[in-house]
């Protein structure tokens, strides 16, 4: 028998004290520093595939040949200034302001579909901005979808109460706004990157197991139905196609995947040197600088250029799993899986077009291709993921 209040009530208490502790801690002792390094590997090693990839289609049109990079590089650096915005304000204030941020990228979606939405490679997905820039407001989507999702399904099991059918008709319904208005670009890449967002955020917020198959089996049903009803662009069916039996038009649909596993099988273990790829610099890959960038370090880095990828990328998603498991609320958990399972689908289905394991979708390589929209919704994710990191209130646990 003990003497007093139980035990439970000094715990709010004891837990306060701990965040007042992590609180006045310095910001920089607690960061990932893993995540960061990994983080860092990539962008470098994305600068210098960039460069090679542009330099000498620069050259032959007149013009400088570091512009990609210097675009590149200014992409980075405001990329990195929103991700320490995101990572300062407090995650937990910004469960308050989730609804706004998805109104605001539903927003940018409809503008899109809008008279200000401009077409670029058969995809109206598109806002041009004043100077030559332009903006993607489906990148953003994924950071929003990240924070509304658990914002809702969190709500719930705060109150200690498994997720019920109607809360996950929410959310279903929540996230199809965004997917449909995508799909009316058509951007298949990323809603099939929203599409495993959903699932994974769902997945960890304790849906049962039948739910979640009955969600695969609508989501299989509904792509059957898009093909057949033409929701699709014929371009995107014929990647499908070349996909299936990649012998199929070569010279036509079948040649940037063809091109991209020569290019590819041409480096051997390790490369034929940056700047020195004869399938870069001929100019035999389209779009390498985007959506092809791993075949410039499957060619010019070799084997082990690309394995450094894969592993860099592996510690990234690795620290963004251990943020989930370790972070001290549901929202915090689930927002950081929502970030994982968009990193590790579209990095997967990225090098895997390029060497013929899936069809071609037209999604960039997180923090290695180029793409301003891209590379600031990405460095938004980890600075949610640092958020949450650095707001754990248990001390780091030691080996």
């Amino acid at each position: 028998m003990t003497l007093g209040y139980p035990s439970s009530t000094y715990a709010p208490r004891r837990r306060s004290l701990a965040s007042r502790a992590i609180d006045r801690e310095s910001p920089l002792r607690r960061l990932d520093w893993i995540l960061l390094l990994a983080l860092a590997g990539l962008l470098a090693i994305g600068t210098a595939l960039v460069w090679s990839a542009t330099q000498q289609r620069m050259l032959d049109a007149g013009l400088d040949p570091q512009g990609f990079l210097k675009k590149h590089v200014l992409n980075i650096a405001i990329g990195l200034v929103l991700a320490t915005a995101t990572a300062l304000f407090d995650y937990r204030m910004l469960r308050a302001y989730a609804p706004f941020v998805y109104v605001a990228s539903v927003l940018g979606l409809i503008a899109v579909l809008s008279p200000l939405g401009s077409t670029i490679n058969g995809s109206h997905s598109w806002i041009r901005l004043p100077a030559g820039f332009s903006v993607q407001p489906s990148e953003f989507a994924k950071v929003a979808l990240c924070v509304a999702l658990p914002m809702l399904l969190a709500e719930r099991r705060d109150a200690e109460h498994e997720p019920r059918l109607g809360d996950v008709a929410v959310a279903l319904g929540v996230a199809a706004v965004p997917v449909a208005l995508i799909m009316l670009q058509p951007d298949l890449g990323t809603t099939l990157v929203l599409g495993m967002v959903v699932l994974g955020v769902l997945a960890l917020a304790a849906t049962p197991t039948r739910w979640l198959l009955g969600l695969l089996a609508a989501g299989v049903l509904a792509a059957v139905v898009a093909v057949q009803v033409g929701v699709l662009e014929q371009y995107q069916v014929d990647r499908f196609a070349a996909f299936a039996d990649p012998s199929r038009d070569p010279r036509g649909v079948g040649y940037n995947t063809a091109q991209a596993r020569i290019a590819i099988g041409s480096g051997g273990v390790f490369g034929k040197g940056l700047f020195e790829g004869t399938q870069t610099k001929g100019k035999f890959v389209p779009e390498q600088q985007t959506d092809f960038v791993f075949t410039v370090a499957g060619e010019e880095l070799g084997f082990v250029g690309a394995a450094a990828i894969v592993a860099l990328t592996g510690i990234l998603l690795w620290r963004a799993l251990r943020i989930a498991a370790r972070a001290d609320d549901l929202f915090g958990t689930l927002m950081a899986t929502g970030v994982a399972c968009w990193f590790t689908f579209q990095a997967f289905e990225n090098i895997g077009m390029t060497i013929g394991i899936m069809p071609v979708t037209g999604v960039p390589l997180p923090f290695v291709s180029y793409g301003g929209s891209s590379m600031f919704a990405n460095l938004m994710a980890v600075g949610l993921l640092q958020n949450v990191h650095m707001r754990r209130s248990t001390p780091p646990r030691r080996s």
